[in-house]
């Protein structure tokens, strides 16, 4: 149940006639005489608080409903009462949500022991009405936001959201995907500032895990992100793609450490506009490796990002039967100048540079390529060479094996060639009785490794 709210103003006043003139500790000690002395121990930090003007923070304590319960009212009570202020504790077991759901959080901290879990219904979710659309690129769909400034929610390796992905992969085997369809992300940030998400698990995700927009000082510290195919009928095939542990768009100063990511695509994937950017021990199982892009899809918008540094990140290969791809170790791409169609799945024409980029400590586990360039996304043949600038990218401390002899390729734009890209102790080794392939097109002043 809701814990009450603080003591009002008329309340309070009544603690005046203790205090007035000054008086002492002493004195508010013999008007409450008539209590026992275990009861005046308990209530004299209050009544101090209360009486110097200093409420105590309210808090809100829910328990799930129970199975065949909608628990998204009592939910978004007590973020109403709690949210701005207080405390809000969820308590451990699995709570039902029915519709979207926003979480406007100030000054306030959110434990959340249990696990949201949002209904299959896919033909519901994927209705626009249903859904929020506040990350503008691609038009993507949003279940749950979370919003508002100087707040915690902490997960304690316990809680987190429940995607229920497994009927949306099935589903999705025999119809057609394309960006902006409305599968939802599961946990966005929206407008959110000086937030920490703490020890956060996403099980089944349908789509993206998480999303971070137009926000500025957030620090995820320890996150969860599980989208493994558990259908037989599957094995072998990635029936999971666009399960990318987390897209970050128009945000600043974002901080993602400790995280650990099962997925069908991008395990981190770095978009327009974003900028200081760190990311420091984060696993990789399966999927396309860690992502800078797609950037330039739209020709009226300037994608820039800048002062990235991630350092202890792992791509490791794992069970064909979960997840067949391990596609990359860290890649970079951006579409061409010819505009091909319209966001969110065409586009192209955009301007922008990526720069300042370190990548440090980095283990490769049987990837099929540890690091290339791409500017032709979405291209076709005959268009506009990219305009948008990749350089100061810097390689430190690779090592690892790769499927393939392709080592490194730097396929840059022949409009916008990529400057100092850099190269120190990468170590990867290539299949045994091949010879290690080094691409560079395009790219001036690459240092460390030798261009064919």
């Amino acid at each position: 149940m809701l814990a009450g709210p603080p003591m009002s103003s008329h309340d309070r006043s009544s603690c005046s006639s203790f205090y007035k003139g000054g008086r002492t500790l002493g004195a508010l000690t013999q008007n409450l005489q008539m209590l026992s002395t275990s009861l005046l121990l308990i209530l004299l930090p209050v009544l101090i608080a209360l009486c110097d003007g200093q409420s105590p923070r309210p808090t809100c304590t829910i328990s799930p409903l129970g199975v065949g319960h909608d628990d998204t009212d009592q939910v978004l009570a007590a973020i109403a009462q709690c949210g701005h202020g207080g405390n809000t504790v969820l308590q451990d077991g699995v709570y039902n949500i029915t519709r979207k759901m926003t979480w406007d959080l100030v000054d306030a901290k959110v434990d959340l022991h249990g696990s949201l879990s949002f209904t299959p219904n896919i033909q519901f979710w994927l209705n626009a009405n249903n859904t929020y659309r506040v990350v503008f690129i691609q038009s993507q769909a949003s279940w749950f936001v979370i919003t508002g400034s100087d707040f915690e929610v902490d997960a304690h390796n316990t809680g987190g959201i429940q995607g229920n992905g497994q009927p949306w992969w099935n589903f999705f085997t025999t119809t057609p995907r394309a960006d902006g369809d409305g599968r939802p992300i599961s946990l966005t940030l929206f407008q959110a500032v000086r937030g920490v998400i703490r020890n956060f698990a996403i099980q089944a995700p349908p789509f993206w895990c998480n999303c971070i927009a137009e926000s500025q000082s957030v620090v995820y510290d320890g996150m969860l992100c599980n989208a493994s195919n558990t259908n037989p009928a599957f094995a072998g095939q990635n029936i999971v793609p666009n399960t990318d542990g987390i897209d970050t768009y128009r945000s600043d100063n974002i901080s993602m450490f400790n995280w650990d990511i099962t997925c069908g695509d991008d395990c981190l994937a770095i978009k327009g506009n974003s900028t200081n950017i760190v990311a420091q021990n984060v696993t990789c199982r399966g999927g396309n490796g860690i992502a800078f892009g797609s950037l330039g899809q739209y020709a009226n918008l300037t994608d820039i990002v800048e002062n990235v540094f991630m350092e202890n990140l792992t791509m490791t290969r794992i069970s064909s039967t979960v997840q067949p791809n391990m596609q990359n170790g860290v890649y970079f791409k951006s579409w061409d100048a010819t505009i091909n169609g319209a966001p969110p799945t065409g586009g192209g024409g955009g301007m922008g540079f990526t720069t300042n980029v370190t990548l440090r400590n980095v283990v490769l586990d049987r990837v099929n390529r540890p690091t290339t360039i791409t500017q032709t996304n979405g291209a076709k043949s005959g268009d506009l060479p990219s305009k948008y600038k990749f350089e100061n990218v810097h390689y430190e401390n690779w090592s690892g094996t790769s499927l393939t002899n392709e080592l490194i390729a730097l396929q840059c734009s022949s409009a916008a060639h990529c400057a100092n890209i850099t190269f120190t102790g990468f170590n990867v080794t290539v299949p045994a009785g091949t010879t290690p392939e080094i691409v560079c097109q395009n790219a001036d002043g690459v240092s460390g490794e030798t261009c064919s």
